[in-house]
């Protein structure tokens, strides 16, 4: 075991991307896995749903007395918009860095765990997508509107994502419409036969959300213009493609300050 090697502390170690984290955390030769916490698996060994996990490790309901047991340096949060922000804030008060990928925060939320940040002087991460090729989408994206007056989102994610729209397409909208001098163009129907059959629109670009077993999480956005369409799309094939990412946030979380929002403010 290396001396510099960084404790590490999962919430929602039990869901479909804690389970990666863990096994991600385990394999990585300079982290320590040091705890595990999920309602769903209280009281089980985590290896139950790991197998590749340390063996010495039983997962627990409760964040507060996991953090006080554990003690570690670092809290990955992958759960649900019902629980994170108590998540955060109990990481905070424990002086715990935070990497936070749980998405459906409102800005409201983001200004309270900036206030926590300064407060308390402890970092925190937030990012609604942790794959580098989904950055680098929205990046693609967001120098794209500044040539075309028209654009819209159609985001797919598997059947479990609780949140609609994605944190990734609102991110998408808000940096393509800050890459702009004057507002996108919307086209308006004046006929919808079906309510909300253009979807939701955010930077007056309309956003439309898919559920459904076969994806895992997919973005395209479609830009128009004059006898053209552009279109910008990212695939993942597997929750693996966010391990790259998650594991670069927790290896520099501890030297930023305050909240950063956004896995492209580190890359």
């Amino acid at each position: 075991m290396l001396d510099e090697q960084l404790r590490i502390l999962v919430s929602g170690a039990c869901g479909r991307m804690g389970q990666f984290v863990v096994e991600a955390v385990t394999e990585a030769p300079d982290m320590e896995l040091v705890g595990a916490v999920d309602p769903a698996g209280q009281g089980h060994p985590l290896t139950e749903f790991v197998p590749t996990g340390p063996e010495d490790i039983t997962v627990s309901g409760h964040l507060v007395a996991a953090l006080e047991e554990s003690q570690p340096q670092i809290m990955v949060d992958f759960t649900t918009p019902a629980v994170v922000m108590d998540n955060i804030e109990a990481a905070l008060n424990a002086g715990v860095a935070c990497v936070v990928g749980t998405t459906g925060l409102s800005a409201t939320d983001l200004r309270v765990v900036q206030k926590m940040c300064n407060s308390k002087q402890v970092p925190c991460l937030i990012a609604p997508n942790f794959s580098i090729g989904a950055n680098l989408m929205m990046k693609f994206a967001a120098e794209a509107a500044g040539m075309f007056d028209y654009a819209e989102i159609i985001e797919r994610h598997h059947e479990g994502k609780v949140d609609a729209p994605s944190g990734t397409a609102l991110t998408t909208a808000e940096k393509m419409a800050a890459a702009r001098d004057k507002p996108l163009r919307e086209v308006p129907t004046s006929h919808d036969k079906l309510p909300g059959s253009r979807g939701g629109v955010n930077q007056r670009i309309h956003i439309h959300s898919v559920r459904m077993p076969g994806y895992v999480a997919n973005q395209e956005v479609v830009l128009g213009g004059t006898g053209e369409t552009l279109k910008i799309e990212h695939v993942s094939t597997s929750r693996q493609c966010f391990m790259p990412g998650v594991l670069l946030a927790i290896r520099q979380v501890l030297e930023l300050e305050g909240l950063v929002y956004g896995l492209e403010e580190i890359l």
